[in-house]
C-alpha cells in the first residue's frame, strides 16, 4: 500500500528506518550499505527529507547523521501511517487489548532498528492468555502478511534484566501501577 504511494524505494526504506523508532540514527555510508543502495542515491533521498525539515542532520565527529524531526507538523501522522504499512496497529487492535494483563509490550528485533522485515518481533511483558494469543496471532498474521514471533515474560523476570537492543515501546497499560 504504501510503496504505491512512495515509489522511491529508497525513500521508503529511509522512512521505516527513522519513523517506526525516532530514537534511530544514522549516517549516508552506514544506511547504504544496510539497504544495498549506492550512496548516490540514498544521499538524495537523505538530501529531500532533509529539505522539507522530515530528517535532522547533526555531526558526530566526522559523520553527518540523521534523525526523525519529532517536532515536524506531520510526524506523527507520518509515523502512523508507517506503523500501519508495518502492521504494528492490528497488533494493538486485534490482540493486546484482551490479552490478559499485559503491562508492556515493546516492538524488538530488526523492525524496531527501522528495517524492514517480514517478522514483527515481540516482548509482551505480564500475564498472557496465551491460548488467546496463539489463536488470534494467526488471525493477525494473515491480515498483515507478516509472521509475529514473541516473547512472554513475567514482570518479575522482566525487571531482573534489561530490554533488548534495540526496543521500542508500542503499548503500556497506562492503568497500571
Amino acid at each position: 500500500m504504501l510503496d504505491a504511494l512512495i515509489t522511491s524505494k529508497t525513500r521508503l526504506k529511509l522512512l521505516l528506518k527513522f519513523f517506526i523508532n525516532p530514537t534511530n540514527t544514522s549516517y549516508l555510508r552506514g544506511l547504504a550499505t544496510e539497504f544495498s543502495e549506492s550512496t548516490n542515491s540514498v544521499r538524495v533521498e537523505l538530501n529531500r527529507l532533509e529539505k522539507a525539515d522530515m530528517l535532522m542532520s547533526f555531526v558526530e565527529g566526522n559523520k553527518k547523521l540523521f534523525k526523525a524531526n519529532t517536532k515536524h507538523p506531520l510526524y506523527t501522522d507520518i509515523q502512523t501511517i508507517v506503523l500501519k504499512y508495518v502492521g504494528i496497529d492490528a497488533i494493538i487492535e486485534k490482540v493486546l487489548n484482551n490479552l490478559g494483563e499485559v503491562q508492556q509490550v515493546f516492538l524488538v528485533g530488526d523492525l524496531a532498528n527501522g528495517t524492514n522485515n517480514k517478522t514483527i518481533e515481540l516482548l509482551i511483558v505480564g500475564e498472557v492468555n496465551e491460548e488467546y494469543l496463539q489463536s488470534t496471532i494467526h488471525k493477525v498474521e494473515n491480515t498483515i502478511k507478516r509472521s509475529i514471533c514473541y516473547t512472554i515474560e513475567s514482570i518479575p523476570l522482566f525487571n531482573e534484566h534489561s530490554l533488548p537492543v534495540p526496543s521500542l515501546k508500542i503499548w503500556e497499560d497506562t492503568n497500571a501501577n
